[in-house]
C-alpha cells in the first residue's frame, strides 16, 4: 500500500505553484507579451462603426441609413430619394463638427424621432469619424 502522507503536501505544492502563476499573469508579468492592438485609421473606423448602415458611394444600393458622402455642410434630411423620419425636415442647421459630435453621441438629442441606434461615447472616435466625413465629398 502507498504511503498517503505525502499526498496532501504534493497537492499543496501544486496549488501554490498554480496560484503563483495566476498572480504573475494577473499582474502583467506573464512570460508571453502580447502586442498592442493597432490603432485604426479614420477610414477603418468609418467602415467598422458606420459602414453597415451608410455608404460613401452614390452608386451603392440604398442601405438602412442615407449616403454620407458630402454630409459635412449639408442640411439634415436632404439626400434625394431617402426616406427620413419627419424630424429631419424640421432641422434648421447644416451638419458641422459640433452637430455631428452631438448627434453621434446621442442622435435623439439632435433629432428627437431619429431611428439611428448608433451611439459613440468615445470622443476620440467621434472626432476621427467626423474628420473623415469632412473630407468625403
Amino acid at each position: 500500500m502507498r504511503d498517503r502522507t505525502r499526498f496532501p503536501r504534493a497537492w499543496l505544492l501544486a496549488a501554490a505553484a498554480f496560484a503563483a502563476a495566476s498572480t504573475a499573469c494577473a499582474t502583467g508579468r506573464a512570460q508571453i507579451q502580447f502586442p498592442a492592438a493597432p490603432k485604426l485609421s479614420a477610414a477603418n473606423l468609418f467602415v467598422q462603426q458606420c459602414g453597415t448602415c451608410h455608404s460613401l458611394n452614390p452608386a451603392d444600393p440604398p442601405r438602412q441609413g442615407p449616403l454620407l458622402a458630402g454630409v459635412y455642410g449639408r442640411k439634415p434630411g436632404s439626400v434625394p430619394g431617402f426616406h427620413y423620419s419627419p424630424g429631419y425636415a424640421k432641422a434648421n442647421f447644416v451638419w458641422d463638427a459640433e452637430h455631428l459630435d452631438t448627434y453621434l453621441t446621442d442622435p435623439k438629442s439632435v433629432i428627437a424621432d431619429s431611428i439611428m441606434l448608433y451611439r459613440q461615447k468615445n470622443p476620440d472616435i467621434r472626432k476621427a469619424i467626423i474628420a473623415f466625413l469632412k473630407d468625403q465629398k
